[in-house]
Formats: C-alpha cells, sequence, structure tokens
C-alpha cells in the first residue's frame, strides 16, 4: 500500500448510513466491536468472531451491488481510493492464507502425534513430539513476521471523507483486528498477563497436585496447552498429558478451518464485486 495520501473522495452519489444495507453494516460492525471487546482467547471465542466477519462481509458485497454504489465508485475521483481498498483486500487474503496454512499444518502434526500415542510406541512418541515441536516453531516463526508485516500497515490521511467510505474503512480495520487475533491464537498468544510462561508453566502441568488457578487456565488457549503438555512429553518421556488436549486442538482447528474457508469466499466474493466495478 503506499504512504500517506491526502485526497478528497467525497460523492453526493454515495448512499448515507441511513440506507438499509449500509444500517446492517454499522449492525454487524456494532456486534464485531461488542464481541471483540468481550472476547476471550480462546478457540470459540475467534471462531465466533470470524462467523461475524462472515456475515459482515457477506453485507459489503451487497452494498457493492447497490447501483449508487457502482456508479460513485466508478468515477474517476474514487479510483485511488478504490485501489487501496483493493490493495487492503489482497492483503487481508494473504493474511488468510497464512492463517490456513498454519491450522492445516499444526492439525497434520498433531493428528501424527495422536496416531503415535494411539499405538503406545515409546521409540516413536519423542520423535513424534520433537516434529509437532518443530512445526509449531516454524508456524510461530511465519506468524511473527506476518503479524509484523500487520503493524507496519500505512494508513491514508482523508479529508471530508463521505460516511460510506468512512465505514468501509472500518469494515476493513475490524477485519485486521480478527485476523491478528486469530494469528496470535494459532501461535500460542497472547502472553498471559500474570507472565506465566516457559518452566513456570511447565512446572505446573507436570505436578498434577498443584492445580493452575482459573485465571491461569483462562490465559492457555488450546494451542498453548498443547504446546507446554508436548513440551513436558519431549522432556520427561510422559505423554498422558497431551493425549486429551490433542483431540480438543484437532476439533477446534476444524471449527476454525470451516468458519475461515466460508469467510475466505466471502472476502474473494467482495473483491471481484470491487474489480468488477473498476473496470466497467
Amino acid at each position: 500500500m503506499a504512504g500517506s495520501l491526502s485526497y478528497h473522495v467525497r460523492s453526493n452519489s454515495l448512499p448515507t448510513r441511513s440506507h438499509p444495507i449500509t444500517s446492517e453494516v454499522d449492525q454487524h460492525l456494532s456486534r464485531l466491536r461488542s464481541s471483540q471487546a468481550s472476547s476471550t482467547s480462546s478457540s470459540s471465542s475467534i471462531c465466533h468472531e470470524i462467523n461475524g466477519l462472515q456475515d459482515l462481509q457477506g453485507c459489503v458485497d451487497k452494498l457493492f451491488q447497490l447501483p449508487l454504489i457502482q456508479q460513485a465508485l466508478g468515477q474517476e475521483r474514487q479510483r485511488k481510493w478504490v485501489d487501496e481498498m483493493l490493495s487492503g483486500s489482497l492483503r487481508i487474503l494473504d493474511i488468510s492464507s497464512i492463517a490456513k496454512d498454519a491450522l492445516l499444518q499444526t492439525k497434520e502434526y498433531a493428528q501424527g502425534l495422536q496416531s503415535v500415542l494411539r499405538r503406545r510406541r515409546g521409540d516413536e512418541i519423542s520423535g513424534e513430539v520433537k516434529k509437532y515441536l518443530t512445526s509449531r516453531k516454524a508456524v510461530k516463526k511465519t506468524i511473527k513476521k506476518a503479524l509484523k508485516g500487520m503493524e507496519n500497515k500505512c494508513s491514508s490521511k482523508i479529508v471530508e471523507e463521505h460516511e460510506t467510505i468512512t465505514m468501509l474503512r472500518e469494515v476493513e480495520a475490524v477485519t485486521f483486528v480478527v485476523f491478528e487475533s486469530l494469528l496470535s491464537l494459532i501461535s500460542g498468544g497472547p502472553k498471559a498477563s500474570s507472565k506465566l510462561s516457559g518452566w513456570s508453566l511447565v512446572s505446573k502441568l507436570v505436578q498434577p497436585k498443584r492445580i493452575a488457578s482459573e485465571e491461569d487456565e483462562s490465559n492457555m488457549n488450546e494451542f498453548k496447552k498443547v504446546d507446554a503438555a508436548a513440551l513436558i512429553a519431549h522432556k520427561t518421556s510422559k505423554s498422558d498429558s497431551i493425549i486429551h488436549v490433542l483431540r480438543e486442538l484437532e476439533s477446534n482447528i476444524q471449527d476454525l478451518e470451516d468458519a475461515l474457508e466460508c469467510l475466505s469466499r466471502n472476502l474473494i466474493k467482495s473483491r471481484v464485486s470491487l474489480l468488477n466495478i473498476l473496470n466497467n
């Protein structure tokens, strides 16, 4: 995306936020903001946000079908803004692809580890756990790079922006936030406020008599739980703590993959609609 831009994008032909479809977009935006404000770092919470984002993107595509929108955005004076939005949509699709790959890779290695655990082959368990941990390290490295790129995304300086365009920018912004949450979830983040990490976390899981507090548990999402349990299995050759969390993780990954696939279709559909407006 280009650097800071300053231009007038006002258009009387764009629908206001009182239009039924723009009002519907606003409602979905409001629900997502509320969800993000109260959500936890669990897979079910992020999956709920992805489903909400899917509904939001579906409304955006309906907005792009309005003759008023098509006429207004097809004007030459809107070209810079439309190009910027297309650039943003492409970056979102790239991030979606990174998330899909990360989920798939984690699932495949988790399934391989479950298969070995079911056979109870001690010599194979150690090797498979090591493969899982190595895979997770690669996934986290890729996600860290993607998150850093999202932090560095440029923003344009807009003068007298029409409220519909402001709303569409809000849609893009909230979409990035949901994907940031998803990537953080997959990488095992965010860090717990109690700064519980590393061998402090392992110690709590190794010693069954020391029960983690509810606050500690709430700060550990499903990916982080499996990572910690896998580290225990790797260091102590004890695999009992990992079996249950692996099953839970696989189920949650499937839910996330299904939701992300539906969202991706809506993102592509909206992008195609915008491209059609630009090319007609």
